[in-house]
């Protein structure tokens, strides 16, 4: 079998200085995506923070460790990051919250995109919709059992109200091979996303959940055992570039 698409994947979340989500992105989408990926980088996807609009929220994929070493020593010593580092600094407070991440199964790993990214300035070809980032904080690790338990008998559950996962992923705990961009540790997470056509979808997804009896009686108090906290959502709207739409 195939392994998964990115094997090793950022989960990014920057806060911004009040009214400068539209100029990073802009930024970000002309600069910043296929200069990342000439180095060896996959722009996976770039978000609105529906919730939050001084967030933005971005998704990166690499082979593996070592390839996001060389790939982030070349892009941040490279020509375009040095010609507009500042620029992007400018609309950000924090920059750190960021997860390092791995499929949790050779099936939990983003699908291919549906099509080609537009270029520059162009608008998307395929239609809007929304992604719904779900992350769940463990009191220990998120293992092959868990995986394996969330795709046999959580999964069939999300799907059937209308949230099939597109990818879950859970903690990479290798040692971070760019220490100059942090990365959370000493946490234990379990990452799903969903796409949906608008946001009453979304709501509708998680009303149907919250009916399930399946959901509330058996997968709700089993999962409950497991987190730390309850569980964080983010609802993303992709931007223009974003292959993940």
């Amino acid at each position: 079998m195939e392994g998964p698409r990115c094997p090793v994947v950022e989960l990014r979340q920057y806060t911004l200085h009040p009214g400068q989500r539209d100029v990073l992105i802009d930024l970000f989408d002309r600069e910043f995506v296929e200069s990342q990926e000439a180095v060896g980088a996959t722009v996976l996807g770039q978000f609105r923070d529906l919730d939050d609009p001084d967030r933005f929220v971005w998704l990166r994929g690499f082979e593996d460790m070592p390839r996001r070493a060389k790939a982030l020593e070349s892009f941040y010593g490279g020509p375009v990051w040095q010609a507009h580092r500042d620029e992007a600094n400018a609309t950000m407070t924090d920059s750190d919250d960021v997860l390092l991440l791995r499929p949790a199964s050779a099936r939990g790993g983003f699908p291919e995109p549906a099509g080609a990214r537009p270029a520059p300035g162009e608008p998307a070809t395929s239609p809007p919709s929304l992604v719904l980032a779900t992350i769940w904080y463990g009191h220990g690790p998120f293992d092959a059992t868990f995986a394996e338990f969330f795709q046999q008998r959580v999964r069939p559950v999300l799907a059937g109200t209308g949230g099939e996962p597109l990818a879950y992923l859970r903690t990479e705990h290798a040692t971070n091979t760019f220490p100059a961009l942090p990365v959370r540790t000493n946490e234990e997470v379990f990452v799903w996303f969903a796409r949906f056509t608008d946001e009453g979808r979304i709501d509708d997804h998680l009303n149907r959940l919250e009916q399930s009896e399946r959901w509330r009686e058996e997968l709700l108090p089993a999962l409950s055992e497991r987190w730390a906290r309850p569980p964080q959502r983010l609802r993303l709207a992709p931007t223009e570039r974003s292959l993940l739409r």
